[in-house]
């Protein structure tokens, strides 16, 4: 193994970049955007093509895969013979399908343009006041089951999802806020949310992985390593935790925090 990531900070710095993705992934705040600002701020250099970012976003995915195991299991079993499982299966694909033709089509322009951190800036600030709006606006809830969700509405989610490759939107954010204004309860938005993230996340990653696998290096992929191991214990615990907060307090707070940090952002760079 090189000795450069021992020899320097840059390894404490994965740690960092871990710890905040799986803090970030599934609220509404924009994971890839804090680890473009954080990665600024501390200035982190990984392995090319920001495939750190994504790759580590899938550490923070199997913590999900673990706590909701059991209804993940069920639904797996149940494709056989139940078809609400198979309607889950198909919706969660239908969902899926929007960010595959986007992403394959739009991944070199994104990656090169808008992995910026004013970009990130401006999406945090617009972000919190879509979230403000609609959580003012949403209609009435009539649909509470994330496995129950209606083939359309699954689409409709999906296309929301595509929102979330502009840096700063949120992945969580965009589909859950999508969900809303679709008619689903705030427990069952951030739980579709969740799921559809699986999917989502290991296909980012691996296309991400092949795409960058001529740049990258030892030294590179035990950052990586680094940084998914933390994002997946970082996610643990905040899982089961926004599911009870969102229930309670909504999802207001995340807007005002967004503003603040896009705000806070837009500052520090401007005075760079």
């Amino acid at each position: 193994m090189p000795t450069t990531i021992w020899a320097d900070t840059t390894w404490i710095q994965a740690i960092l970049m871990g710890i905040l993705e799986g803090a970030t992934e599934f609220i509404p705040v924009s994971s890839t955007g804090h680890l473009i600002l954080l990665g600024e701020l501390i200035g982190f250099k990984g392995p090319p093509g920001r495939v750190f970012e994504v790759a580590i976003q899938f550490g923070a995915i199997l913590a999900v895969c673990l706590l909701y195991f059991k209804r993940l299991l069920t639904q797996v079993i149940g494709l056989k013979d139940d078809p609400g499982a198979r309607n889950f299966a198909l919706g969660l694909l239908v969902a899926f399908l929007p960010a595959v033709v986007i992403g394959v089509l739009a991944h070199g322009y994104i990656k090169a343009v808008l992995f910026s951190p004013w970009v990130v800036a401006i999406s945090l600030i617009v972000g919190g006041v879509a979230i403000l709006v609609i959580e003012a606006i949403r209609p009435v809830p009539t649909q509470f089951t994330a496995e129950r969700f209606p083939l359309p509405m699954c689409f409709a989610i999906g296309c929301c999802q595509v929102l979330a490759m502009i840096p700063g939107v949120s992945r969580s954010g965009a589909t859950i806020m999508g969900a809303l204004m679709l008619g689903a309860n705030r427990k069952s938005a951030a739980e579709f949310s969740f799921f559809l993230a699986i999917p989502t996340m290991l296909g980012a990653t691996v296309y991400d992985l092949y795409k960058n696998r001529h740049g990258l290096d030892e030294s590179g992929l035990v950052l990586i390593a680094i940084g998914f191991v933390f994002a997946f214990l970082s996610a643990l615990m905040v899982v089961r935790a926004l599911v009870t907060w969102v229930g309670h307090h909504g999802f207001t707070p995340f807007a005002w925090y967004r503003i603040a940090a896009g705000a806070l952002a837009a500052l520090v760079l401007s005075l760079r």
